[in-house]
């Protein structure tokens, strides 16, 4: 498998038998640690992640100071704004993603829960039980609040973390694994229940080919890294999926709402996944709201990219726009841009989604109940919003404290995942002898 990671800056080149032992006494560690937080009590494991939260605070200003420094590499070698946005730290995001740890500790602990249950009429007695993963590897990029959301959800459901962030946020992830690390060992826990690898693309080929020593590999960041975790692996993949986002504004849509839900799903936060790439307008409604719409996208510095019916309303509107080209409607931008296009009726608005859509979130604005269920029905999106951002599809808006990412496909897990995500179940049954006869 060839890495889509970018590698620039791995002084650690290695070869791959060198890469396939490393990985594997990385593994073989967390399978340690991950037998040990199988066994932790409740109680142990959230005082454990307040603790950690705690260490992240403590260690804000060293955090940010690392963080700074890759930043400024990445300013250096072209990155572009969208990604540093997603690289940078402030003190108040260490705040927050210390809290999400707090968050989690409040939430109830997956572990032993009874998913269903019977006792068959030869007495024995039938539960199924929620259990860990037990070594889980993520591949990501440059968002470090995924190091910290990964180590907390791991330490909640039972399970050890081996990470493999990117490139770009090389020195940032290793100074949080090592507060995180150090702050574990302090309450008692292995430290190898979360893990850092940081060498080349040889360690990702290894870590997803662990097969038998890593249960599990969660991809996260752009389609590219995700293709080459899904297509090389051998050990299971959970496909977390880029976020080619639509809103669609319907025939029936209040329209100041409308503005509002389109305006925040693209800008609140345009370089993540859950951020709206494509705009749908019924034609009923298209003259009277595009011309709101593009001044309060323009206002907020969108680039706009329309086809024909939208271009022409920007024309006689004044907006300014660029006509769309077939590779637009299918982008993730990730940036302040946007597709927009007019439909004829909800079908053709449906089927563009189908033909242009990822599979993570899509968004209806009406007031007509009819056309809401049908394409909630008929949209084929791991979360379908009516009436709301597209930003809010998230684990911690969705009350799961943190999320180890979202899932767009449709075995084990799909959206958001949080702690049960990370689950998986064991059969218990107890008998007094029974046989079978």
């Amino acid at each position: 498998m060839t890495s889509t990671i970018d590698e620039r800056d791995r002084s650690d080149v290695t070869t791959a038998d060198e890469a396939t032992h490393r990985v594997q006494a990385a593994a073989s560690a967390a399978r340690r640690a991950a037998r040990r937080l199988a066994q932790l009590a409740t109680a142990d494991k959230n005082s454990a992640l307040h603790h950690l939260a705690d260490a992240l605070v403590t260690a804000t200003d060293q955090i940010v100071a690392a963080n700074d420094i890759d930043l400024a590499r990445g300013r250096d070698q072209g990155m572009p704004d969208g990604l540093q946005d997603r690289l940078r730290l402030t003190p108040e995001r260490v705040q927050a993603i210390a809290q999400a740890l707090r968050d989690l500790a409040a939430l109830p602990d997956p572990i032993g829960e009874v998913v269903r249950g019977s006792t068959l009429a030869n007495g024995l007695q039938l539960r199924q039980v929620r259990v860990p993963m037990g070594v889980v590897g993520m591949v990501y990029e440059s968002r470090p609040n995924v190091t910290v959301d990964a180590a907390g959800l791991g330490l909640k459901s039972g399970n050890a973390m081996i990470l493999r962030g990117g490139s770009a946020a090389a020195r940032t992830n290793a100074t949080i694994v090592d507060v995180l690390r150090t702050a574990l060992v302090d309450d008692g826990l292995p430290a190898d229940a979360v893990s850092l690898l940081e060498g080349g693309h040889e360690d990702v080929d290894a870590l997803i080919t662990a097969r038998g020593l890593v249960d599990l590999v969660i991809p996260r960041g752009s389609d590219r890294l995700i293709q080459a975790v899904v297509q090389g692996a051998t050990v299971p993949v959970i496909e977390t999926g880029v976020g080619n986002c639509h809103v669609y504004v319907d025939a029936a849509a209040d329209l100041d709402q409308a503005v509002r839900i389109a305006l925040n799903s693209k800008t609140h936060r345009p370089s993540v996944c859950n951020a709206a790439e494509s705009l749908l307008v019924h034609t009923a409604v298209a003259d009277e709201v595009l011309p709101a719409l593009y001044d309060a996208l323009t206002a907020a510095g969108v680039v706009l990219h329309t086809d024909e019916p939208a271009s022409r309303i920007a024309q006689a509107h004044g907006s300014a726009y660029l006509p769309v080209t077939e590779e637009d409607f299918a982008t993730e931008y990730l940036a302040l841009e946007m597709s927009v296009a007019v439909v004829p009726d909800l079908t053709a608005a449906i089927e563009h989604i189908d033909r242009y859509g990822s599979g993570h979130t899509e968004v209806i604005v009406t007031e007509d109940r009819a056309a809401a269920r049908r394409f909630t029905a008929e949209v084929d999106a791991a979360v379908v919003m009516v009436n709301a951002s597209s930003r809010f599809t998230d684990g911690g808006e969705f009350g799961f404290g943190a999320e180890i990412g979202i899932s767009t496909q449709k075995l084990h897990a799909r959206g958001p995942m949080g702690l049960q995500e990370l689950t998986s179940t064991k059969w218990i049954v107890e008998g007094d002898g029974q046989i079978r006869g």
